[in-house]
């Protein structure tokens, strides 16, 4: 594989900038194998340099493998498998169970650590973010800023990372990719034709295989012939989809880095199914823990929402989303859940199997704010039941997830939710990036 250029500090910050707008220099951070190098971190007598992987059911050897260490991944073991096809390329490979509460408090480690260099950091997910550091200059050139970030966040976490620097935010994620792990990668606008423009659209970050293949049909195989191919086809056939596919063939990318101070504008969360699903009581089930999860973090962002979205997808990988809009705001799990199920009623044929489900509410506002219509025959309950269910929160933001469960929470979860304190989140949801760590002297 090609040795990728480090940043050559005699370089001006101008030749890394070329033909970004306003002469921007963006880093990206992708934290590597994530979760397995938490648990090296955490302890290094027994996972560091072994083959592990993060999986749901670890006790029932079900489930799939949420991420593997590098040393798994050069046995074969590979993100989405199931427990069971992991453990037959790699006998020898530890299964490790989720800690969200972990990873959360070695996220917020590392972006702590970005922070002291920028205030512009916008994290993308769990374990990655990006930074504009354009106006960084007296912390060093950008690629020993870069330099210091990740020796700070392996000396101070234990943590391995690869950073791309580059001109805009799509070459930068692109950068750091290039290089893994541990690594530190310039990707400059005019190296795009060498570099990338003979390989698969796929390859260009923001396509995705079903994309990549409809692009086939109108042979446009490479990132190169996307560079070149005539916009109007693109658009007529993808819409504003396809103008932004040649700007990003081409290497360019206006958009800013935005920091995660604003509310969110949606909360959601899904599940892959350990098995396929094909009777309506149990993606009920699956739908109501979903709903339990989503209005939970709803109220600990003190919001309302007036849009519930389902997302349903089948084992050859087709997905849907179908949504609805309440009368009345809410933030309670009842609500979400029959509005979810009279969704996936209308929309899925029960025997028809389902992979992956997930709720996602939308049309966020702050609770206080939202002017809320009480019904006439319950509204002398209705302060009653939220302090119960404020309570209830409480309960189990101390103790666990499985403090305290419905009755329809009871017995066995087709879905891969672990009903614990350790597994309340996932790698795509980032609001406990805004709320006030409870970790204390101990939070990173």
């Amino acid at each position: 594989m090609r040795s990728y250029p480090l940043y050559n500090k005699k370089e001006r910050r101008d030749d890394v900038s070329e033909g970004a707008s306003k002469g921007r220099v963006i880093l990206h951070i992708d934290m590597n194998a994530f979760y397995c190098s938490v648990h090296a971190a955490e302890e290094p007598g027994i996972y560091k340099g072994k083959p592990t992987a993060v999986a749901g059911s670890v006790e029932l050897r079900k489930g799939i493998v949420v991420t593997s260490s590098y040393e798994a991944r050069a046995m074969g073991v590979r993100t989405g498998v199931t427990v069971r096809q992991a453990l037959s390329v790699c006998p020898n490979l530890i299964l490790i169970s989720p800690d969200f509460d972990l990873y959360r408090k070695y996220s917020r480690g590392f972006l702590r650590i970005a922070g002291n260099y920028t205030p512009l950091v916008e994290a993308v997910s769990i374990d990655e973010c990006f930074l504009d550091i354009t106006g960084s200059s007296q912390f060093g050139t950008p690629v020993q800023i870069a330099e210091t970030i990740s020796r700070r966040v392996k000396e101070e976490l234990g943590l391995p990372c690869s950073i791309g620097i580059a001109p805009n935010k799509l070459l930068a994620k692109m950068a750091s990719d290039m290089r893994k792990p541990d690594a530190i990668t310039i990707l400059r606008r005019r190296e795009m034709p060498e570099l990338l423009w003979s390989k698969p659209c796929q390859t260009l970050y923001g396509i995705g295989s079903r994309t990549a293949d409809k692009l086939l049909r109108l042979n446009i195989r490479t990132i190169g012939e996307l560079a070149a191919a005539e916009e109007k086809i693109l658009i007529e056939r993808f819409g504003v989809y396809g103008a932004w596919m040649k700007q990003a063939a081409n290497g360019l990318d206006d958009s800013p880095v935005e920091p995660l101070h604003e509310a969110p504008k949606s909360i959601g969360h899904t599940t892959t199914l350990p098995a396929d699903l094909t009777e309506r009581e149990q993606y009920r089930r699956v739908m109501l823990n979903l709903a339990d999860q989503t209005t939970r973090r709803l109220r600990h962002q003190h919001m309302v929402s007036t849009t519930v979205q389902i997302t349903i997808r089948d084992p050859d990988m087709r997905t849907i989303t179908r949504s609805s809009t309440l009368p009345i705001p809410t933030d309670t799990i009842e609500d979400i859940y029959q509005v979810a199920c009279r969704l996936m009623d209308a929309h899925w044929k029960e025997g028809n199997p389902v992979r992956l489900l997930g709720i996602t509410l939308q049309g966020l506002t702050v609770k206080k704010e939202t002017p809320l219509q009480l019904d006439l025959f319950s509204y002398e309950e209705q302060p009653k039941k939220e302090r119960l269910v404020t309570a209830m929160d409480i309960l189990r933001d101390k103790y666990g997830e499985g403090a305290i469960l419905t009755a329809g929470m009871l017995g066995d979860d087709p879905s891969t939710l672990i009903r614990n304190k350790k597994v309340r989140g996932t790698s795509l949801q980032k609001d406990f990036l805004r709320e006030k760590s409870n970790d204390g002297d101990n939070d990173y």
